[in-house]
């Protein structure tokens, strides 16, 4: 019996000493690889969603505004504002009538293309670029690399001329062979590809005409009549 108690009593504390050191044990290990690694990994996704977003949502601003000012033939002050996009060599004119009619003026360099669109007329009017065309509309974009907002000019000082424009009635473009910025002024309304003429003649009437002045000092009139078809 004796041996048996001694037996009992060795086992217990044996047992009682184990319990003890694997508890010691565990409390001895260090944290959990697997908890440490997840944590990790949705650290670095979460740090570079973050980065992606701000990347995308950082967009730097290659459009600006200039101010054109200058005096018409009466002699009074007007203001006409043209919206520069230095990524695209895109340069819209807004051009307001007596009427308060705003006539939009695309200048699209990199196609060579000028497009019309008048607020009173659902029509779009399209005509390939000149040499004249890229000169005044190229010292806009100079203007705007330098920084410049606002541009006056003195009446004295400006060269007029008169162009007239023949509309082609037949001749419809499809504004999927047209850039961006044409779809998004001609949304959805027909474009009329228009020529330089010398004058509609006296059987023939003025469309409608709007005054455009660039900063190097050079005013159009630019008039629109349909030609016979």
């Amino acid at each position: 019996m004796e041996r048996l108690r001694g037996c009992m009593a060795k086992c217990t504390g044996d047992t009682h000493n184990t319990e003890e050191d694997r508890s010691t044990a565990l409390e001895s290990k260090p944290p959990n690889k697997i908890l440490w690694g997840s944590l990790t990994t949705v650290f670095i996704l979460t740090l570079i969603t973050i980065t992606v977003i701000g990347i995308l949502g950082f967009k730097p601003n290659n459009q600006k505004i200039v101010q054109i000012q200058f005096q018409d033939q009466s002699g009074s002050s007007v203001n006409r504002s043209a919206l520069v996009d230095k990524q695209r060599d895109v340069v819209t004119y807004y051009v307001t009538s007596q009427t308060n009619h705003t006539t939009a003026v695309l200048f699209d360099l990199q196609n060579g293309l000028l497009c019309y669109r008048p607020e009173n007329r659902d029509t779009c009017f399209l005509r390939k670029m000149e040499r004249d065309d890229l000169e005044n509309v190229q010292t806009i974009l100079n203007m705007s690399k330098h920084k410049v907002n606002e541009f006056w000019l003195q009446g004295n000082q400006t060269r007029n001329h008169t162009e007239f424009l023949g509309v082609l009635g037949k001749n419809q473009v499809e504004p999927l062979t047209l850039g961006k910025p044409f779809q998004t002024l001609c949304d959805r309304i027909p474009i009329f590809w228009v020529r330089k003429t010398q004058g509609p003649g006296k059987q023939r009437l003025i469309y409608f005409c709007i005054d455009i002045c660039f900063p190097n000092s050079i005013c159009v009139s630019v008039c629109f009549y349909y030609l016979p078809e």
